[in-house]
């Protein structure tokens, strides 16, 4: 067992629930043995929303720790709805979070797990503020774009924010508040996805580059190198990757999912109810 609690970030609405729940089944069952601590940073979530996953995680030893978020100054920051302003929390966790925790795991509710998230969990980060994926490479021409788009370096990794393992010691030292709000007012036309936008613009150096495959695998990913890269078929998946994340539109809870991983979307609710009523 590990005696160390794991500290798990997660930031969502109220109707991300059931695929936050989905989730976390998944983290607890390929992680057997370990406790989590998930802190859920929102704005307006009931307590009676959150039965089930208080359960969920106290029948596991852990514990669910949600705290209300301020909105800062984040009026004028860019959202839809599909971007609301939720998403800015996971930027600023280390003003938001407990100051004796050192790091955390941020983990989107649209993602499940298939394997365990300890060594991912101890990384050294020593002057990194994240740990994340890219899934883009840094010499082709839609890294060009962002480039051009955010004003980034070259070398900077544009990643991926839906795992994000965070450095909130150093981000407490060293994260400027204000260098957030100036980036958002002077690039806020050329924002498509403000996290990861401002996250790889403002601190590509600072970023430890994770293996997608391993961290990060999507149905996008699986599709451009299946099947003449690494072997990469179902069965190497279920032996090689970790987390796998359904970003974007294309949903497994859909019934218009378009591709082959939802597979372990399904038997992940399957064994979620499984152990409901077992």
């Amino acid at each position: 067992m590990d005696s160390v609690p794991i500290n798990v970030l997660v930031t969502l609405d109220e109707n991300y629930i059931p695929y936050l729940n989905v989730m976390l089944s998944t983290l607890i069952r390929f992680n057997p043995g370990c406790v989590f601590h998930v802190y859920l940073l929102h704005s307006s979530i009931s307590i009676e929303a959150l039965e089930a996953t208080e359960k969920m995680l106290s029948n596991a030893g852990g514990c669910l720790i949600p705290i209300k978020a301020d909105h800062l100054a984040l009026d004028e920051a860019p959202t839809t709805s599909r971007y609301p302003k939720e998403i800015y929390y996971r930027i600023f966790a280390a003003r938001y979070l407990p100051e004796n925790l050192d790091r955390i795991l941020y983990l989107d509710p649209d993602l499940v797990l298939t394997g365990s998230i300890l060594p991912l969990y101890r990384l050294p980060m020593d002057e990194y503020y994240y740990a994340a994926a890219s899934h883009i490479d840094n010499i082709g021409l839609l890294h060009k774009f962002n480039e051009l788009r955010l004003d980034m370096d070259d070398d900077s990794p544009y990643i991926n924010s839906g795992v994000l393992l965070m450095n909130l010691s150093l981000l407490r030292k060293e994260q400027d508040y204000a260098d957030v709000f100036h980036f958002i007012e002077k690039r806020k036309s050329h924002l498509v996805l403000p996290d990861q936008d401002i996250i790889s613009s403002l601190y590509g150096s600072k970023i430890y580059t994770l293996d997608p495959f391993r961290y990060n695998m999507t149905e996008r990913l699986y599709r451009m190198h299946s099947p003449f890269e690494k072997g990469l078929d179902l069965n190497w998946i279920r032996k090689h990757s970790i987390i796998i994340h359904y970003c974007g539109r294309n949903k497994p809870w859909k019934e218009n999912y378009i591709g082959d991983l939802d597979v372990f979307y399904k038997e992940a609710v399957a064994k979620m109810k499984s152990d409901e009523t077992g």
